[in-house]
């Protein structure tokens, strides 16, 4: 057996720190500290009963943090955003996608205008859906945008008006 001390992890950083800071010396000088006793009160020892310093799952300890932070229903949105084909189908999601989320509010983009009509046929069986999935209440309303329509704003001989007059969502 080794009598030489090879500190590592926490003993090297105190050992590093107490010959920087000259602790080690002003230590020598001071008489032993007495251990304190231990009370024994009920709080303080750990038994066979569930007890406050018991291990918690982490999963626990995060709902916790959410729940202080007020993170449930925005974690709850983007949790359904992130498994939007699973929840509309595949065939769906494939000509939409969730834009936004604010107030309640989902938002939701489609690729043509006869998607963005059935997603507005559809927004009640949708609002149902929602609610199974993360809780009733935390969406209230499904906004059904068309395509982005094409900027008719180019050119120094444009016409004044609101342009052609073909449907965009």
């Amino acid at each position: 057996m080794s009598t030489d001390w090879a500190p590592d992890g926490a003993d090297l950083a105190c050992a590093f720190v107490r010959a920087r800071t000259g602790v080690e010396e002003e230590m020598a000088l001071r008489e032993p500290r007495r251990r304190r006793q231990r009370s024994a009160e009920p709080g303080e020892w750990s038994g066979a009963r569930p007890g406050p310093r018991d291990p918690v799952e982490a999963g626990s300890v995060l709902d916790g943090i959410v729940a202080a932070g007020g993170w449930a229903d925005p974690l709850a949105v983007h949790a359904v955003t992130g498994r939007w084909a699973e929840i509309v189908g595949e065939a769906v999601a494939a000509h939409t996608e969730v834009t936004s989320f604010h107030d309640g509010v989902v938002v939701v983009r489609c690729d043509s205008t006869s998607w963005a009509t059935q997603m507005r046929i559809l927004s009640p069986a949708l609002l149902e859906r929602l609610a199974t999935e993360i809780g009733p209440g935390v969406v209230t309303s499904v906004e059904v945008k068309g395509p982005h329509a094409p900027s008719w704003v180019r050119g120094p001989r444009r016409v004044k008006g609101r342009g052609p007059r073909d449907t965009y969502g």
